[in-house]
């Protein structure tokens, strides 16, 4: 039997760092095939931190600049594409200027308001960032890689 408390620390609520994803690859899925109640939450947790962090980790944000709220959002965030696919596998998050505008509003309708988020940056002159989704992956690999590497120079003390 599967106790709650294996699965409460397999899949906690903090996306993983680049350390702790890669052992979550390797080393507990053994321990997830012997539990095979935990596998669902392991493939939804994987999922999770995939389609959140498509949109987030490669920002890089200028924090001695004071911008505007709107631009921070901008700059902070991308989306990805458009597509049937990519709707249906993010839950309408890969609207996800759309969502850091407008965090109230139901995911179902920012397709409807981002050809108007769109029309205004292009107005005032902001960068509104759309990828696809693979490139979005190979993103966060990227990023985990340069991490990873920063934590790996500072332990060896390079």
């Amino acid at each position: 039997m599967t106790s709650p408390k294996f699965c409460s620390n397999l899949i906690s609520a903090q996306p993983p760092d680049g350390a702790a994803l890669g052992l979550l690859g390797l080393g507990v899925l053994g321990e997830v095939r012997r539990h095979g109640r935990c596998f669902p939450r392991f493939l939804e947790s994987n999922w999770f931190v995939w389609v959140t962090q498509m949109n987030h980790i490669p920002m890089h944000i200028d924090h001695d600049r004071n911008v505007d709220w709107v631009s921070t959002q901008l700059q902070a965030t991308c989306n990805v594409h458009e597509s049937f696919f990519n709707d249906w596998f993010s839950g309408h998050l890969n609207f996800q200027i759309e969502h850091h505008l407008f965090p109230t509003m139901p995911r179902h309708n920012y397709h409807k308001v981002a050809p108007l988020v769109r029309s205004l940056c292009a107005k005032h002159g902001i960068e509104y960032q759309s990828k696809p989704l693979l490139s979005a992956f190979a993103d966060i690999v990227h990023s985990l890689k340069e991490s990873g590497q920063l934590w790996l120079d500072a332990y060896l003390q390079k």
